[in-house]
C-alpha cells in the first residue's frame, strides 16, 4: 500500500478494468504528480500501444521521463494541418527498448522469420570438414585416376606443381546417370585433400529480390575463398547454369553471368578453390561454363562396377539380419544398377523377410532368395538416362566432349 489512498483505489480499478484507457491515463497523471514516474511510464505505454496518437499519453510519458511537458491542447481542436507532429526531443527508439519488458511490441515477428543480414560478416554458410576419403568409394578406378591428375597430385606435390606451372584453381564437371555417387565422390575429394567443403544448391542462391541471387552467389564464392583450400560443390549445375539461349527469364540469365564471373575469379583470387559441379544433363549447361579456366574438365561417373556393387550391397546390409548371402552373385544380377538402386534392392529384400516374419510369427533372416527376388523386382533407373544420352552421343558430339560416353555405350552395345 502507498501513502495515497486515491492512487491505491485507482490502481485497483485499473487492474479490474485494464482496457479503460481514460481511467489508466488518470492514474498515470496522479503518479506523475506524486513523483512516481516509473509506474506512470508503464501505464502511459499501455495506452500508446493501443492508441499511438494519444496526445495525453505522450505528454504524460514525456513528463515521466523528466522532459518538458508540452502545453495542454486548447478546447478548440486545431485543423489537421496545424496539429503538432510530436516532440522531436524524445528518443522514441530508446524508449521502446527500455519499455520492451513492460509493453509487448505492436507487431510481433514470426518465429520462422530470419534476422536481417547486416553486412558480409553476418552471412553464414555451412562449411564442413569431410571425414570421407577416396578409400571409402567402392570401385571407380578410372574416376579416381582422373581426380588424382586434376586435383590431388598437384596439391600433394607443390614443387612439382611449381615446376610445371600447374595452378591450384580449376573446375571439374561430374556427369552421369542419377544415383551413382557424384555428391559422395565430391565429399571424398574434400576429405582426401583435407580441405573445407561447401555444397551449393539452387535454394542457396535464388531469391525473389532483384540482385539478391547474384549477391548470394558472390558471397558463397567469397566464403570458399576465405576457407581455401576448399572444395565448392555445385550440385545440379544445370539448374543454375542452364543455357541462356533457352531461358525466358532475364533474372536467371544474370545469375548465369554472375556464375561465369565468379568462376573467372575477376573479383577475387580463386587459387585454392576447387570447383566440382555435378549434373545429370550436361547437354543443358551453357557452353560458356565449359570453356577453359572454368568447368573445363569433364568426368563421366558411370554406374558402379561389380566390385563396387558388392561393396555397396555389403554397406547397406551391414546392420540387417542376413544369412547365406553371396554378394558376388547378387552383384552379377544387378548390372547397370546405380548406388541408389542397390540401396532399394536391400530395402526391398528386408521387406520380404519382414513380411514373412509377421505372417508366421517367427523372425527369419534376409536370404539369398530375398536378394535375388528384390533384384528382379527393382529395375535399374539408369536405363532412361542412357536412352537420352545415346541420342546426344550419336547426334550432338561434334566437339568430342562425349567420346567417353560414346565408348561406354558402344561397349554396352547400346549404339
Amino acid at each position: 500500500m502507498s501513502d495515497s489512498p486515491l492512487i491505491d483505489s485507482l490502481s485497483a480499478a485499473v487492474e479490474a478494468r485494464p482496457d479503460d484507457l481514460t481511467l489508466r491515463l488518470h492514474l498515470a497523471e496522479l503518479l506523475v504528480g506524486a513523483g512516481r514516474g516509473a509506474e506512470a511510464i508503464g501505464h502511459a505505454a499501455q495506452v500508446l500501444a493501443r492508441e499511438p496518437g494519444n496526445e495525453t499519453a505522450q505528454r504524460l510519458m514525456t513528463s515521466a521521463l523528466g522532459g518538458p511537458a508540452p502545453a495542454e491542447s486548447p478546447a478548440r481542436e486545431k485543423p489537421a494541418a496545424e496539429k503538432p507532429k510530436g516532440d522531436d526531443t524524445v528518443d522514441w527508439a530508446a524508449m521502446e527498448q527500455d519499455l520492451g519488458d513492460i509493453v509487448p511490441p505492436r507487431f510481433a515477428k514470426a518465429d520462422d522469420e530470419p534476422d536481417p543480414v547486416r553486412g558480409h560478416a553476418d552471412r553464414t554458410f555451412d562449411v564442413e570438414r569431410s571425414t570421407i576419403t577416396l578409400a571409402d568409394v567402392g570401385g571407380m578406378q578410372e574416376v579416381k585416376k582422373r581426380l588424382e591428375v586434376s586435383f590431388l597430385g598437384p596439391l600433394r606435390n607443390p614443387k612439382l606443381r611449381s615446376l610445371f606451372g600447374k595452378s591450384l584453381r580449376g573446375g571439374l564437371l561430374l556427369y552421369g546417370p542419377p544415383g551413382c555417387g557424384k555428391t559422395f565422390l565430391a565429399r571424398a575429394v574434400a576429405g582426401e585433400m583435407g580441405a573445407a567443403f561447401i555444397s551449393l544448391s539452387i535454394t542457396d542462391v535464388l531469391n525473389m529480390w532483384v540482385g539478391s541471387s547474384e549477391r548470394n552467389l558472390h558471397d558463397l564464392f567469397q566464403s570458399a575463398r576465405g576457407h581455401a583450400p576448399c572444395v565448392l560443390f555445385l550440385d545440379e549445375i544445370d539448374a543454375l547454369g542452364h543455357k541462356r539461349s533457352q531461358l525466358n527469364s532475364s533474372s536467371m540469365r544474370t545469375v548465369v553471368n554472375q556464375l561465369l564471373t565468379e568462376l573467372d575469379g575477376v573479383d577475387g583470387n580463386n587459387d585454392g578453390v576447387f570447383v566440382l559441379a555435378a549434373t545429370n544433363a550436361p547437354w543443358d549447361i551453357d557452353s560458356a561454363l565449359r570453356r577453359p579456366g572454368r568447368l573445363d574438365r569433364t568426368l563421366l561417373v558411370l554406374p558402379p562396377d561389380k566390385a563396387a556393387r558388392a561393396a555397396i550391397l555389403e554397406y547397406h546390409l551391414r546392420d540387417r539380419p542376413v544369412a547365406g548371402i553371396d554378394l558376388g552373385k547378387v552383384a552379377d544380377a544387378t548390372e547397370n544398377y546405380s548406388g541408389a538402386d542397390l540401396a532399394h534392392v536391400c530395402e526391398t529384400a528386408a521387406e520380404f523377410a519382414m513380411r514373412d516374419s509377421i505372417a508366421t510369427g517367427e523372425i527369419r533372416m534376409i536370404s539369398q532368395h530375398d536378394m535375388l527376388a528384390a533384384a528382379r523386382e527393382v529395375r535399374p533407373s539408369t536405363d532412361a538416362w542412357f536412352s537420352t544420352a545415346r541420342n546426344v552421343a550419336m547426334f550432338a558430339n561434334e566437339s568430342g566432349e562425349y567420346d567417353d560416353l560414346a565408348a561406354y555405350l558402344k561397349k554396352r552395345k547400346l549404339r
